[in-house]
């Protein structure tokens, strides 16, 4: 009985050594600070591409500040998680399980982009009311897009080095 109660404490001891040591040392693939600027700029060039053109094009056609900022979001979006999924596409994965990719990637990335990007330009004195052809209309955006990557990127960071975001779609880049 003896016997049988060390050798069960034996094996407890080494089973919680191995899961002691297990993930320790070699990070997950990519959850480098490079791969989280990487998987952040290619978030920032969807988010980008849609936010300027909603903007444009609310301003363009003179809408009011809430649905021109809803149509820049919506296309942020669409551009974002569209450029995913060309990717991963090309990968030659089907488009159901590209769209279930895109989506698990880009989600939280685009999100947390798209709020501090529309917060800097709500904050900002006067950004919500400038035409296109004002300096502030351009200036507002390009710094709400880079503070927005700044921002964005720890996010990513934490994601990829928990096998989420870009890390799902890493596996798909040849």
């Amino acid at each position: 009985m003896e016997h049988e109660a060390h050798t069960a404490h034996a094996h407890h001891h080494a089973a919680h050594d191995h899961e002691a040591h297990e993930g320790h040392g070699t990070p997950p693939v990519g959850s480098t600070w490079a791969m989280a600027v990487q998987a952040t700029l290619h978030c920032l060039t969807g988010c980008a591409i849609g936010e300027v053109l909603g903007m444009v094009i609310g301003t363009a056609l003179g809408w009011g500040n809430v649905p021109t900022t809803v149509l820049a979001i919506v296309l942020a979006f669409f551009f974002g998680y569209s450029l995913t999924l060309r990717g991963v596409l090309k990968a030659g994965v089907g488009l159901r399980a590209a769209v279930r990719v895109a989506l698990a990637a880009d989600t939280l990335s685009i999100a947390v982009m798209e709020l501090v990007d529309n917060g800097v330009i709500v904050l900002w004195p006067g950004a919500m009311d400038a035409e296109l052809s004002d300096l502030l209309f351009w200036g507002a955006l390009a710094i709400s897009l880079v503070v927005a990557f700044v921002l964005t990127t720890p996010v990513n960071k934490w994601m990829i080095g928990r096998g989420k975001g870009h890390a799902v779609v890493h596996q798909y880049h040849h």
